[in-house]
């Protein structure tokens, strides 16, 4: 018998309970807690696993749909049907605090987590893609984190042999004391064998399959919900250690198993480990759990119950099958090398009850221990941010206009968040398995559908420089803006998945970002009809200096129903006209020209019409449906100048361009100025009264702003006139010189 230490309000402290929750606790139980059930409560109710703080505002988001086969929350991943009897699985999810302190093994198990959670429904991993938001790479601290995040992501995901896609890289001073790991996953599944976490059938077994449990990542849900701070570097042992190759097969193996009439229910070992999945699955199933302990396979001699079921070492799973297959499941795990032990049963009682030596030492109600049940649901108080007056005070008239636009293109070319990732995404393998029809670099990942002429189009994003400067919209615009890169590769948008980060909730300021944030994400995806699939929310994301930018990062999902639609971003040949959609009227607020020519952050950022948005992306779409698009590419940072200049490096050699552009705007803000609801496409001649009937249809302006020309040079106005090799080298090495 194990002497576990007795339970006080001190030590329920310790665990990150506050003390009318542990009250909650005493009252739930009818006694005292003891030392494993307090650890069961601490990570269940810790803000990773019960989202307390932000589940009531989750409720106000768009969460259904015509697509949709579950509603958000009800599963591990979203589910979307696409037809032909297949359906698209797909979540993003956060890694940051273990990122922040091991970087390698903080973001390989993050790309592991979020693959197990799409193929514990069923569903094939076909993507990655990836937000990954750093400090200045100035400092050495913050190249290393990158250089060995980019390692992780690589290496486990290239192990598993599933292709990344891209995503973002973005550099903002606001995380440099926390860097914000995104990862971001899908599959496709046939809809007649689609799994799902549940527990039922008193009597039914329950089998943990897959690795041995370590003592790696004890309490990590409970890590990933207080800030960073200088000791946290010496919480490594709550970061989980990856092993792809194991991943690999327990992949095969649970696509083998969820074809199994007989499979009740299986669900990952993500956050809190068995103690997560037992209560999950046995509280959606409206059941119990009995578990005997001892019977888990572990890699360490001496671990206790309490060590067991915290643990979140990687790559299980828990398992629900009927009674009388269990020769049949092993056969299964057997075949690909794994564990595969039964540990329990199911019950009637709704309890999670788990014996040690034969010792009763955990015995809760299930219901009480998840999201939506008996966790803690938390009204946070709200206070609007005071920097934010003054942070939103530019004006136009008080910034000296630079004239040197050549120069000033070239270093915004040059600038982090805008040159080229090329020396991340090399490190990724963009094309194993051959469905590859957009590898990174675009405005959004494509791969086909085998078997199929369809196709799906894939994009994250979040500029959370606007939504620090204006939360409702800001989160507006994030997700019009994944919205109109995947409308820009071919797709109809259909739903989204979000990784939340927000610094501590307990801060009025931070919480009204957030509270601000989601309502401007729920507008826009109401909007759109892009229900929210799922996801998750990462609070705490500060150090010692300040929180990070808000920033919700929207990961959007579209539908090509011919490849062929498939458009990209460079321009195809010359004598194309260059035509507008929508009004180009840029201004500085909020800017990547302001940040980095004017080392200036202020807004305000520019506004968002959510109708006109639409109609503008409407346009695009039956634009490139008809066949009338070559090329498109939305508007985005660096304003114009950016926009053209990238599509003329990523065009065959030879080709130019050259803008002839009047607006009553100042020179700096044609160029550079940064406006929402406008998609830039190359079209032949033949096809702008085409594109124009369809735009007056719509009641959208558009504009013939130039042509594409056999001359290797950009020329915008009497403003900018220079050579192609000076723009790729600009774009093409300058990632590659802050990294070496």
């Amino acid at each position: 018998m194990i002497n576990y230490p007795k339970v006080t309000l001190e030590i329920a402290t310790e665990h990150g309970l506050k003390k009318e929750e542990y009250k909650k606790i005493q009252h739930i139980l009818g006694r005292d807690p003891n030392y494993v059930e307090l650890g069961v409560y601490s990570v269940m109710w810790s803000e990773h696993c019960s989202y307390k703080s932000s589940i009531k505002m989750l409720k106000t988001l768009p969460r259904s749909g015509d697509r949709l086969l579950v509603e958000a929350g009800e599963e591990n991943a979203g589910l979307i049907d696409i037809g032909d009897g297949k359906a698209v699985a797909f979540k993003i999810e956060s890694h940051n605090h273990p990122s922040a302190i091991e970087p390698y093994q903080g973001a390989a198990t993050g790309v592991g987590g979020i693959m197990r959670d799409i193929f514990t429904m069923g569903a094939r991993p076909l993507v990655s893609m990836n937000s990954l938001r750093f400090g200045s790479l100035e400092n050495s601290r913050n190249r290393f984190l990158l250089e060995h995040v980019v390692e992780g992501i690589a290496d486990y995901g290239n192990c598993l042999g599933i292709p990344t896609l891209g995503g973002e890289v973005v550099i903002e001073d606001s995380y440099a004391g926390n860097p914000l790991i995104n990862a971001y996953s899908l599959g496709i599944v046939d809809t007649n064998h689609i799994a799902s976490a549940i527990a039922k059938g008193t009597g039914n077994p329950v089998y943990i399959v897959g690795s041995k449990t370590g003592r790696d990542g004890i309490h990590g849900a409970t890590f990933a919900s207080v800030e960073l701070t200088a000791e946290s570097e010496s919480r490594k042992s709550n970061v989980q250690v990856g092993d792809p190759f194991k991943e690999k097969l327990l992949l095969e193996a649970s696509l083998e198993l969820c074809k199994k009439s007989w499979l009740v229910g299986i669900q990952d070992m993500g956050a809190a480990g068995i103690t997560c999945s037992s209560s999950e699955m046995s509280a959606k199933g409206e059941c119990g759990i009995t578990i005997d302990i001892n019977k888990v396979p572990r890699r360490e001699p001496n671990m206790n119950a309490y060590e067991l079921l915290l643990s979140e070492s990687q790559e299980r799973m828990l398992v629900v099958i009927e009674k009388g297959f269990d020769k049949e499941l092993k056969e299964i795990f057997e075949k690909w090398d794994l564990d595969c032990t039964q540990i329990g049963n199911v019950n009637d009682t709704g309890m999670i009850k788990v014996y040690e030596d034969g010792e009763l030492i955990c015995d809760v109600p299930s219901e009480t221990l998840v999201l939506g049940g008996g966790a803690p649901q938390y009204d946070m108080p709200v206070s609007e941010p005071v920097y934010l007056d003054k942070a939103n005070q530019f004006d136009i008239h008080n910034l000296e206009e630079i004239t040197e636009y050549n120069k000033s293109l070239v270093t915004l070319l040059s600038s982090p968040n805008i040159t080229s990732k090329r020396w991340v995404y090399n490190q990724y393998d963009s094309t194993v398995r051959t469905n590859t029809v957009q590898a990174p670099g675009g405005d959004a990942g494509v791969i086909r559908i085998k078997d199929s002429q369809k196709a799906l189009a894939m994009s994250t994003d979040c500029n959370g420089r606007f939504v620090y400067l204006n939360p409702r919209l800001g989160g507006q615009i994030a997700v019009a803006e994944a919205a109109r890169n995947v409308v820009c590769a071919g797709g109809e948008p259909m739903a989204i998945t979000n990784c939340l980060n927000f610094g501590n909730p307990e801060d009025p300021e931070v919480y009204w970002q957030f509270k601000e944030a989601v309502t401007g994400m729920g507008e826009a995806c109401r909007s759109f009809n892009t229900p929210v699939t799922g996801g998750n929310v990462s609070f705490y994301n500060e150090s010692t200096e300040s929180a990070v930018y808000p920033t919700p990062v929207i990961g959007m999902v579209g539908l090509l129903d011919d490849v062929a639609q498939s458009t990209t971003m460079e321009f195809k040949d010359s004598g194309d006209f260059i035509v507008s959609i929508g009004s180009i009227n840029g201004s500085l607020g909020g800017s990547e020209y302001l940040k980095t020519i004017h080392k200036r952050i202020e807004g305000p950022i520019p506004p968002l019409n959510l109708e006109f948005e639409m109609r503008v992306q409407d346009i695009c779409l039956e634009a490139i449906k008809s066949g009338l698009v070559k090329s498109a590419h939305d508007l985005s940072d660096g304003g114009l100048g950016v926009n053209i200049a990238e599509s003329v490096i990523k065009s065959k050699s030879g080709l130019g361009a050259k803008i002839n552009f009047a607006r009553k705007l100042r020179n700096d803000e044609l160029l550079f100025g940064e406006c929402q609801s406008v998609i830039i496409v190359s079209i032949a001649e033949k096809h702008l009264i085409d594109l124009v009937t369809i735009a007056q249809q719509y009641d959208v302006p558009t504009q013939t702003i130039g042509r594409v020309i056999d001359e290797p040079k950009l020329v915008i106005n009497d403003l900018i006139n220079i050579d192609r090799d000076s723009l790729e080298d600009a774009y093409h090495n300058s990632f590659e010189k802050i990294m070496e």
